[in-house]
């Protein structure tokens, strides 16, 4: 049996202060499963919640959207999963007890998915939320997504012979979404990134990587001589420099996805742009993601998708504030930052 009582952090009210405290352990009601929380990882999702108040109302608040960990407790009707199963799983936004800054959290075992044995729980707590956001974003229909065949329907390599772009290759988010581009067959993936990450980004399934720091102007000109007109770009980015030059590199017919609120002046016809929330709390995007929940499992165990690099922060849930803070300086590249928050003191 689970402990009566464990440490959360919380954000004490709307653009407040975090703090940790002691909280009741939630208990898993039918249909709905009790995990131990191993490794959660941060977003810069976080940070914006507290300086800009978004997505949430209710205080204090528990945040925190992706985790690893281990069932705990099973509640009434559950198949397919047993106490000790090593899983991760996508927060869910309508509630603290769905959310991952805490030592143990309630599941809906439709977004849980079970972690291969060679996989750590850190590596894995990596995944979720930005997979899902790369995922959503190419495969959603507007105006969610670039409505891509889905290569977990449809079958692989349906897009041999066609381009991708995506800026900030080196993001979770754009790493997740090399590697489904790869999956999709796309036979140039052209993405923006520190050179520093050539190698890796390369290994995950990218074709060219061009560096971030070269002007606009320049990095149109070398994304027109690899692949000539762009039908499809992915910002993961999305500053309004990024979505401006993603917007102009499209073709007639062709489609932006964004991670931010669309800031694109000068539309023209024929041109489309299409901003991702890719969580579990978007209506829209809970049709897709269910059948990614089923798949991932299969995915990570043939290699399909791999984790992002990580940095575990020390001090487990204590070691947040100063993750989210290096988050908002941009002072984090390439990798996850990951707490284990049993290590709270």
């Amino acid at each position: 049996m689970p402990p009566s009582q464990q440490k959360a952090l919380l954000l004490d009210s709307k653009f407040g202060k975090f703090v940790l405290k002691t909280t009741d352990v939630p208990k898993p009601g039918p249909g709905e499963i009790l995990v131990k929380i191993k490794a959660t990882a941060l977003n810069p999702l976080d940070w914006k919640i507290q300086k800009y108040g978004l997505a949430i109302e209710k205080f204090p608040a528990i945040l925190g959207s992706d985790m690893a960990g281990e069932v705990e407790q099973l509640g009434e009707g559950i198949t397919g999963f047993v106490v000790g199963d090593r899983v991760l799983s996508q927060g869910v936004m309508t509630s603290n007890r769905t959310r991952y800054f805490q030592q143990y959290a309630i599941v809906n075992p439709e977004t849980l998915g079970k972690i291969p044995s060679n996989m750590s729980f850190e590596d894995a707590s990596t995944i979720p939320l930005c997979l899902s956001t790369a995922y959503v974003g190419l495969y959603s229909s507007a105006p969610h997504g670039l409505a891509l065949p889905n290569p977990l329907i449809s079958g692989r390599d349906q897009l041999i012979g066609e381009t991708l772009v995506i800026f900030g290759g080196s993001s979770s988010v754009g790493q997740f979404g090399i590697q489904l581009a790869k999956l999709s067959g796309f036979s140039r993936i052209i993405v923006t990134s520190s050179l520093k990450h050539t190698t890796f980004l390369q290994s995950l399934g990218a074709t060219h990587i061009l560096d971030r720091n070269s002007s606009a102007d320049a990095l149109a000109m070398e994304i027109s001589k690899i692949a000539g007109s762009v039908k499809y770009v992915f910002d993961a980015i999305s500053l309004p420099d990024t979505q401006k030059l993603g917007y102009s590199l499209l073709a007639s017919g062709g489609r932006l996805v964004l991670v931010c609120p669309d800031a694109v002046e000068n539309k023209v016809n024929g041109r489309s742009v299409s901003a991702v929330f890719g969580t579990l709390d978007n209506p829209a995007n809970q049709d897709e993601l269910l059948i990614l929940y089923k798949k991932i499992t299969g995915l990570l165990e043939q290699g399909e998708i791999k984790p992002n690099r990580v940095e575990v922060l020390k001090n487990g849930l204590g070691g947040i504030l100063g993750g989210l803070e290096k988050l908002e300086k941009d002072l984090v590249s390439g990798v996850k930052l990951v707490v284990r928050p049993g290590d709270t003191a």
